[in-house]
């Protein structure tokens, strides 16, 4: 199984842009170093959110690392223009030697709707007509298209193509069943932002997409699944909560009184870092038997850990990381090659995906991961999706 990171480079306690763009660039480099697969950058257009094009600092970083796939977490689709976003990660990839995924989602925040002059009554039928657009330019070179939402295009080349064909796409979701099945039909992998709640309780979804896409003739086990959730990693429970739990909790409130969630105190956080609830945080046996038992339930084939939250301190995700890195990864890793040499993990249920992101238009590559855009939530704490 593959093991990455997320990111939405939170800007909080008074740290200037520049110094958590020089963060940012070193939680990618360290990323690399440890060996795991893949860093993921989020957009957003406001204030306590970094990053408004990951694909600019997904470029930064590409000549910074080595082996590392560099994705989005996610493309806000909706709201940007798919030629430019197919060329800007085109240009990432060629830049990494054919390591860039794009991760497209709706967005969960929706500021950018009207900054680039978009209608919110208009926030379904756009990201349906722009992933076709977006598809249809991976898949081919010069492009005839047209659509209500963009100028139409007669044989119109885009440029520069990618290292890989085809640039690997996925969609991310916070737990709606009609994005999974979109996915699905479209035979593009998926990925799984569990916020809240308890994981189980997203089964059906993963299900769904596996009938969905078997119905629309495409192999189950060659789609890939992503599950993405928050996560940290210190040597002791408590020193993880020390560190992790009144970040984690004064981001999620202040997100939560946004969207009128109920406030979360230190007895919700328990519920969510109790072996069966979202969170991935404790001690490095815990967050592996937390991973682990999450892919007893979905057989994924890749987790992504969205460690540096809030007003997490840097050197705290860093160490985070590295038990993360060199702890975490290797349990997880053998487990879950025991579980697939056993035979658990063959056939249809699991997908065994292809590894590099080439292959057929399903996308079964080493994608990314994390929220269909921004999320493609607009509901409950418990499906609403942060990673988009």
């Amino acid at each position: 199984m593959e093991l990455g990171l997320a990111t939405f480079a939170d800007l909080a306690g008074g740290m200037s842009p520049e110094q958590r763009m020089r963060d940012l660039l070193e939680e990618v480099e360290l990323a690399d170093q440890l060996g795991l697969d893949v860093f993921a950058i989020g957009e957003h257009h406001r204030p306590d959110f970094l990053v408004s094009s990951p694909a600019v600092v997904l470029g930064a970083a590409a000549v910074r690392t080595r082996n590392i796939r560099l994705s989005s977490a996610v493309t806000v689709l909706s709201s940007d223009d798919p030629v430019r976003v197919f060329q800007q990660f085109a240009e990432v990839d060629l830049l990494s030697g054919g390591r860039a995924e794009i991760m497209a989602g709706r967005g969960s925040f929706t500021e950018s709707f009207p900054l680039f002059g978009y209608d919110l009554d208009d926030y379904d039928e756009l990201y349906a007509e722009k992933l076709e657009l977006l598809l249809q330019i991976r898949d081919q070179a010069h492009t005839t298209w047209s659509g209500r939402h963009r100028a139409p295009l007669a044989d119109a080349g885009v440029w520069p193509r990618p290292v890989q064909d085809p640039l690997p796409v996925w969609v991310a979701v916070g737990g709606t069943p009609q994005s999974v099945v979109r996915a699905a039909v479209l035979g593009l992998p998926l990925t799984i932002a569990i916020i809240g709640g308890q994981p189980d309780r997203f089964v059906p979804l993963v299900e769904l997409y596996r009938e969905a896409a078997r119905r629309s003739d495409h192999d189950p086990a060659r789609l890939r699944v992503a599950i993405n959730t928050h996560a940290f990693v210190a040597e002791t429970s408590a020193q993880a909560d020390a560190a992790f739990a009144a970040p984690y909790l004064a981001m999620m409130n202040r997100i939560g009184r946004e969207r009128g969630w109920p406030a979360s105190g230190r007895d919700a956080y328990e519920a969510l870092r109790s072996p069966h609830g979202a969170l991935a945080v404790g001690s490095p046996e815990q967050v592996a038997e937390k991973l682990l038992y999450e892919h007893e339930l979905f057989g994924h084939q890749r987790y992504i850990a969205q460690m540096s939250v809030g007003a997490v301190a840097h050197r705290d995700v860093l160490r985070s990381m590295e038990l993360f890195g060199t702890e975490v990864a290797p349990v997880v890793r053998a487990e879950v090659a025991r579980r697939e040499g056993a035979g658990s993990g063959a056939g249809e249920g699991n997908g065994a995906g292809e590894g590099n992101g080439a292959g057929e238009r399903n996308g079964a590559g080493e994608g990314n991961g994390a929220g269909e855009g921004n999320a493609d939530t607009t509901a409950e704490p418990e499906t609403a999706q942060l990673v988009d």
